[in-house]
């Protein structure tokens, strides 16, 4: 088991950055895959990157080259560094783990 809190989402302007941070309740060393999923209003949930245990990363098309997945193990926290913010990144963003373990969701909003 393992709590996921989210945290750093906001309201930026378009063009502008924000660093997304997800505390986990213990150790995150031994959990293989962690990643970062976003859900617009009327949309289903999708995925925006994940991150190995042994650092490989993956990116959905939309936000390669302008979002930055990364973990330290050290402070149980993972991190979703997003740059040049399109408003078509406003979302409900959620921090997952592997085994199904789910933050409670951080709001972005990006106004044009």
């Amino acid at each position: 088991q393992v709590q996921l809190v989210e945290s750093g989402g906001g309201l930026v302007q378009a063009g502008g950055s924000l660093r997304l941070s997800c505390a986990a309740s213990r150790s995150i060393f031994s959990i293989n895959v962690m990643g970062w999923y976003r859900q617009a209003p009327g949309k289903q949930r999708e995925l925006v990157a994940t991150i190995s245990r042994g650092g490989n990363t993956r990116y959905a098309d939309p936000v390669k080259g302008r979002f930055t997945i990364s973990r330290d193990n050290a402070k149980n926290t993972m991190y979703l560094q997003m740059n040049s913010l399109k408003p078509e990144d406003t979302a409900v963003y959620y921090c997952y783990a592997l085994g199904d373990f789910w933050g409670q969701g951080t709001q972005v909003t990006v106004s044009s």
